[in-house]
């Protein structure tokens, strides 16, 4: 049993993954390449960065950066070729554009419509429920004390 146990683990995928390492000039492209991986999101894994997928897509851009970084393009063209590549889904962070608008201005949307909300709220509370926003004429308060000397008879011979 040990030694299935034993034989499992030394033949098991993540064992046997492979460690892609790129050779770099100097340290400052070996930095931006950590940076861009970092930042930059697979296009297959969704929410993850291409420093943590091991997809074939991810394996590609992984060496498509490093290709572009070894022929000295900076930071915008990488950028640049990525988006013209994949679109702004790509990029974590995307730019502010009219396609991308809605991702920027939908949360200070909704934090507006949620603090109008609030402030509603807040104002239905101060007024009394059921209070009169209007004055009765003289020929209502008349009637309305004649009902209410009505029931004080009612209640005085029950």
């Amino acid at each position: 049993m040990r030694l299935l146990a034993l034989l499992l683990l030394l033949f098991s995928p993540a064992l046997m993954a492979v460690v892609e390492t790129y050779h770099f000039d100097d340290d400052e492209k070996r930095d931006r390449y950590q940076t861009f991986v970092e930042e930059l999101r697979c296009p297959k894994c969704q929410n993850q960065n291409l420093a943590g997928s091991n997809s074939p897509i991810a394996k590609d851009l992984r060496r498509e950066l490093h290709r572009l970084l070894e022929e000295g393009r900076d930071d915008e063209q990488v950028v640049e070729y990525m988006v013209s590549r994949y679109g702004e889904f790509v990029l974590y962070r995307p730019r502010f554009n009219p396609e991308t608008a809605v991702l920027w201005l939908a949360p200070m949307i909704f934090l507006a419509l949620g603090l109008a909300l609030v402030a509603m709220v807040f104002r239905r509370q101060k007024k009394p429920a059921g209070a009169a926003t209007e004055t009765l004429n003289d020929n209502e308060k008349k009637a309305l004390n004649d009902i209410l000397k009505d029931q004080d008879v009612g209640d005085t011979n029950g």
